[in-house]
């Protein structure tokens, strides 16, 4: 039993308070996931919700993480490598 809400993108567009074609624009550009069945699509509750959770902010701060320890993984390479 599917136990995953899922919407149109005519439901999300009136949820967002945006156009049906920005929808459709976002999920074109991957920024809303969504599932095609046949010739419509259908957007998981988890795809709308993402929007809203700032993720992107999460993405970003380990992204800086990952920049402040470049150069000690750098170095471990570098000895890895001198010792193959």
């Amino acid at each position: 039993m599917l136990s995953t809400k899922m919407y149109t993108p005519e439901q999300v567009a009136n949820m967002l308070q945006l156009s049906k074609n920005t929808i459709y624009d976002l999920i074109d550009r991957g920024e809303i996931v969504a599932k095609k069945i046949g010739r419509v699509y259908r957007v998981p509750r988890s795809s709308i919700e993402y929007v809203f959770t700032g993720l992107d902010q999460d993405l970003l701060k380990a992204e800086n993480i990952d920049k402040q320890n470049i150069s000690t993984i750098e170095q471990i390479l570098t000895q890895v490598r001198k010792s193959l």
